[in-house]
């Protein structure tokens, strides 16, 4: 934290918003204890010194959001680079005073985790502290108290157990959703529908883990907290994680209020959560068939002279897919189907695999495959490019599989007759807001790489560069960016097809401010 004056009187406070960073170690086995790391303030800062803290600093006016102060303070603080740390946790803001100093506080906490050497980050050995700290320790998160003997900044815990709210959940709950957030942060395979269903899974197993002999004001709050951090847990998907959790806060809400014991109110959430669970599996039924009845009125028409219909898609979503079979079965056409391969991991490939593994003899279709690079060639007399999103803003504009931008745009100059849908599930809508402002998702450069391994020779320069990069022992900069997602704005796009209907952009925006009411209900005063 850099030095800021100090207040000795009793005056008007003195606002400051901190970004406040925990840097964790985490073991590959779940199940081996966690630890976290204290830097110890020197005599040199003007507020709490010797006292133990996390990374802080003032949110500037020139940060572009706390989350840049954040990594600008562990830069200036330790010498750390992004590149040895990964986003473990975002904390829920909030606010304290401390009239002692005359300072009204607003911290906004963030979990990092160290990345070990073998992972391309510099570990402990990469960390050297400035004049701010006298030296850092490691602790066991549950140990962190706000005793004088601790020795700990004001509200030390409280920026703790906003990052990590294992500290109060108990040892199975707490193992429970450490397990379930590392589950969903490392599925890159699961779209966003698939893994929303998988928090509600993460979700389940944490209530039933809780104790639940008292169910009271502090139980509410353990669950909210937990909730939070499910919904933040990817946030590239977090639109589609955070209608599904909301949804099972409200049915909460209305179990609490029934006279039943508290066992009997715990079985009776677990029975409303798999209640959801059950009808999940319903909205890809209703999805297809207002595909099907779009397809109907507003493509075959155009399409008659020639009994066939051209679609583009990428990538591989789970609603897609079973939305083509029947298309094809059912349509009364044929149906060429063109999917782009979808690098790095090749979900294009996936997609046509997995139609080719179910297709059977009633469904007329043909299915090419297209590298991503001809995607102007495969968007040659395509009647309709069909795709699915992880986001959907406020505006209607759909983050969605890297590729998909530049599908449309291709579209536009080839075919510029064309449609573009999106098959999505009203869940994916997200908060108000411009597109610019939700997450972006920076994944593994190796997944990128992966594919350049028949060509050793470059192979080996390039990694070579990157490891010297990272070490800081040359002056060759290089980088390999692996985004998973991109926006593609609403302007260029016909249509939403939902589970409740084909949808305009006003009806997004209208379930956006819904969500938006929902998310204060829920965890504004947490």
């Amino acid at each position: 934290m850099a030095s800021i004056d100090a207040t000795s009187g009793r005056g008007e406070l003195k606002k400051r918003s901190i970004a406040g960073s925990f840097l964790f170690k985490i073991p590959r086995d779940l199940d081996k204890p966690v630890q976290v790391a204290l830097f110890r303030r020197s005599g040199k800062v003007s507020t709490y010194q010797h006292k133990l803290a996390p990374i802080s600093g003032s949110v500037e006016k020139d940060d572009a959001s706390p989350y840049a102060t954040a990594l600008r303070e562990i830069n200036e603080e330790t010498g750390l680079t992004l590149s040895s740390l990964e986003l473990l946790r975002v904390g829920k803001p909030y606010t304290f005073v401390d009239e002692s100093i005359g300072r009204e506080w607003t911290i906004n906490p963030f979990g990092f985790r160290l990345k070990d050497r073998d992972e391309g980050g510099k570990g402990e050995e990469g960390i050297v502290i400035d004049w701010e700290h006298e030296g850092f320790e490691w602790f066991d998160p549950l140990h962190v108290s706000e005793t004088d003997e601790f020795g700990g900044v004001p509200k030390l815990v409280n920026s703790l157990r906003r990052v990590w709210p294992e500290y109060d959940l108990g040892h199975h709950a707490g193992r429970a959703l450490t397990h379930g957030l590392q589950s969903l942060r490392d599925d890159h395979e699961s779209g966003a529908r698939q893994l929303a269903e998988k928090a509600v899974s993460v979700f389940k197993i944490l209530i039933t883990e809780m104790k639940s002999d008292v169910i009271d004001d502090t139980w509410w709050a353990n669950v909210r907290m937990a909730a939070w951090h499910i919904c933040k847990a990817r946030e590239s998907m977090g639109a589609a994680i955070t209608s599904a959790i909301v949804k099972i806060l409200d049915r909460i809400v209305e179990v609490l209020g029934e006279d039943l014991s508290p066992p009997e109110k715990v079985q009776r959430i677990i029975a409303s959560i798999d209640d959801q669970l059950i009808q999940r599996k319903s909205t890809t039924d209703h999805i297809r068939d207002t595909f099907f009845d779009y397809l109907r009125q507003n493509v075959i028409p155009s399409t008659e002279s020639k009994k066939r219909v051209c679609i583009l898609t990428l990538s591989s979503s789970s609603t897609i897919s079973a939305c083509l079979l029947q298309i094809a079965a059912n349509l009364g056409v044929s149906l060429d189907l063109r999917i782009l391969e979808s690098r790095p991991l090749c979900e294009g490939v996936a997609l046509a695999s997995k139609l080719l593994e179910l297709q059977n003899d009633s469904a007329d279709l043909t299915i090419t495959l297209y590298t991503d690079a001809s995607m102007a060639q495969a968007a040659r007399a395509v009647d309709v490019v069909v795709l699915g999103a992880d986001c959907i803003s406020a505006a209607g504009d759909v983050s969605n599989k890297t590729g998909s931008l530049p599908v449309v745009l291709s579209q536009r100059h080839v075919v510029p007759n064309a449609r573009v849908v999106i098959l999505s599930e009203t869940e994916k809508i997200a908060c108000p807001g411009p597109m610019g402002e939700h997450a972006a998702e920076e994944n593994d450069a190796k997944e990128v790489m992966q594919a350049w391994t028949e060509n050793p020779k470059s192979y080996k320069i390039i990694e070579g560069a990157l490891a010297d990069a990272q070490d800081g022992s040359t002056q060759r900069k290089i980088q390999v960016r692996n985004t998973y997602f991109e926006w593609v704005p609403a302007c260029f796009i016909h249509g939403y097809i939902t589970e409740e209907g084909l949808w305009s952009a006003e009806d997004i925006a209208k379930r956006s401010g819904w969500i938006s009411g929902e998310m204060d209900r829920f965890f504004k005063n947490l």
